[in-house]
């Protein structure tokens, strides 16, 4: 998880994508990149509340990175909770053409944790990364 921090805070161009849900991005939270200058994009790979895969998606995200100035080349980081929706993200932009996506493991929140929560065995939160909560 680390290693995704230091690649966005080390490349001008690189991009984090958070494709979790809108109900997610309020009541979970969101990775916090203000200390590197950036903010992380948000594009619903799953639609709330009904979860149909978002038939929007490579066109979303095609036009965000379009205003972002980011090209094709930019290395593009999707997290979602876990690592499964980022995964099919990522898989997707990379047959839109853009041959630098990479799938965030562990995502934001990880797997369940022993005491069945999620956010202390791995993930974005577990790893200590900033964050925060609206």
């Amino acid at each position: 998880m680390r290693d995704t921090w230091d690649a966005l805070a080390a490349d001008p161009s690189a991009v984090l994508i958070d494709v979790r849900t809108v109900a997610e991005w309020n009541f979970v939270g969101l990775p916090d990149l203000e200390n590197i200058g950036k903010r992380v994009l948000l594009i619903e790979w799953q639609r709330f509340p009904d979860m149909a895969v978002n038939q929007a998606f490579a066109d979303e995200l095609g036009e965000a990175l379009a205003d972002l100035g980011v090209g094709a080349d930019a290395s593009l980081y999707f997290i979602c909770r876990s690592g499964a929706r980022s995964r099919s993200a990522a898989t997707v932009a990379t047959a839109g053409g853009f041959t630098r996506a990479f799938n965030v493991a562990g995502g934001f929140e990880g797997v369940l944790g022993p005491d069945r929560h999620r956010g202390c065995a791995d993930g974005w939160k577990a790893s200590g990364l900033p964050w925060i909560q609206s």
